[in-house]
C-alpha cells in the first residue's frame, strides 16, 4: 500500500473518530437541554430585541419590551435549573479542550491546563444572564438588550465549543450573527467576562 493510500486511510479514521466523539457530545448536551425551552427562548429574545429596536410605535415598543422581560425571567430560571442539572454530569464528560481545533483523544490525554470544565461555564452563563435579566448593572433598556444579546451568544458559543471545537463555535457565531467571539466577550457584563476568562485561562 503506497503512502497516499495510508494517508487517506488515516484521514478517514480521524474523521470517523471526530464524528463519533462530536456526536456523543451533541447527544449528551441535547439530552440535558431536552427538558427545557432554553434554545427557543434564546431565539425569541435575539429576534425580539431586533424587532423592538425597529418598532416605531411607542405603545407597541412597550408591549414588546414587557414580553421580552417576561421571557428573560423565564429563561433565567430555566438556565438556573439547567446549570444545576449539568452540575451532576460526570467529570470526564464535562472536560473541554481549549485547543482551537478538534484532536483525537484530547480530553483524556490533555493536562488540566489545556482543559476547562463546561459545568462551571454553564454556571457562569446562568448567573450572568440572571443578573442582566434583573438589570443588576442598572442599564437603560437599549444597552441592557445589547448586553443580554451578548450573554446569550456567549452561551451559544460554549454549547458549540463543547460539541465540536472552539474554531467551529467561533465560525458559526460569525456566520449566523455577524459577530466575532472577541466582540461578544467585550460586550457581556464585566462579571461574566472576568469569570469566563478565568475559567478558560485567558
Amino acid at each position: 500500500m503506497d503512502f497516499l493510500a495510508l494517508l487517506a486511510l488515516a484521514a478517514l479514521g480521524l474523521h470517523l473518530l471526530k464524528r463519533r466523539d462530536q456526536q456523543r457530545r451533541i447527544v449528551l448536551l441535547g439530552a440535558k437541554l431536552a427538558p427545557y425551552r432554553i434554545e427557543p427562548q434564546m431565539e425569541t429574545l435575539l429576534d425580539g430585541y431586533l424587532r423592538w429596536l425597529d418598532e416605531a410605535d411607542e405603545d407597541r415598543r412597550r408591549q414588546i419590551w414587557q414580553t421580552l422581560c417576561a421571557t428573560e425571567q423565564s429563561l433565567a430560571e430555566q438556565l438556573r435549573r439547567f446549570a444545576a442539572d449539568v452540575a451532576g454530569m460526570e467529570a470526564p464528560l464535562a472536560q473541554v479542550s481549549k485547543l482551537p481545533m478538534w484532536l483525537p483523544w484530547a480530553q483524556p490525554l490533555l493536562s488540566g491546563r489545556l482543559l476547562f470544565d463546561v459545568r462551571r461555564a454553564f454556571a457562569i452563563h446562568a448567573k450572568g444572564i440572571a443578573a442582566v435579566a434583573a438589570n443588576e448593572p442598572g442599564l437603560a433598556d437599549k444597552p441592557r438588550a445589547f448586553m443580554m444579546s451578548a450573554e446569550l451568544l456567549l452561551l451559544q458559543h460554549t454549547c458549540h465549543w463543547f460539541c465540536r471545537s472552539k474554531a467551529v463555535a467561533s465560525a458559526r457565531l460569525l456566520a449566523r450573527h455577524g459577530t466575532s467571539y472577541e466582540q461578544v466577550l467585550a460586550s457581556v457584563s464585566p462579571r461574566t467576562r472576568s469569570d469566563y476568562l478565568a475559567l478558560i485561562g485567558r
